[in-house]
């Protein structure tokens, strides 16, 4: 099965900007322990970054028949972008946000996630962990589709 991460704007500056709020960690470090733990779980994975609006659209609608799960982290799209949100709404294909920081906890204008109600969930808070604790997630969300996905396919079959 197939997990496309999606990284929004200047997280290709991590490890360089503000580290007293994003740790020193660069989002290549971050990439290279997903991609371990997908190798253990026998996941494959897929990792785009942009600045810019319209590519991440674009992204999530080629996700469509091409990945089983999205895991996202939006950044500052999170709080602005109803395109992103239509996108992810649109491919039905289930989806995590993730943040680095604690949203909650910083600015009001932060508080709100456009993008949130259209994934199965929102991990932020535990710095670059919160990237593992999605891929667990992630994993598990296709583990029991592909149970219940096995399950009716077994219970057609003693129907017919």
């Amino acid at each position: 099965m197939k997990i496309v991460v999606i990284q929004g704007p200047n997280l290709n500056m991590l490890g360089l900007r503000e580290q007293n709020l994003y740790g020193p960690m660069k989002l290549e470090d971050i990439h290279t322990q997903m991609q371990t733990y997908a190798k253990q779980s026998n996941h494959e994975i897929e990792f785009f970054q942009s600045n810019l609006e319209g590519e991440i659209v674009d992204k999530i609608q080629e996700c469509m028949g091409d990945a089983n799960g999205i895991i996202i982290n939006a950044a500052a799209y999170t709080h602005t972008s109803i395109a992103i949100r239509d996108a992810i709404k649109a491919v039905q294909i289930p989806a995590i946000e993730v943040h680095i920081t604690n949203i909650y906890a910083r600015e009001e204008f932060r508080h709100n996630s456009l993008i949130a109600p259209v994934c199965a969930g929102q991990i932020s808070g535990f710095g670059p962990f919160s990237y593992h604790l999605a891929m667990v997630s992630m994993i598990q969300i296709l583990s029991e589709i592909k149970a219940m996905q096995e399950a009716q396919s077994a219970s057609q079959q003693t129907q017919n």
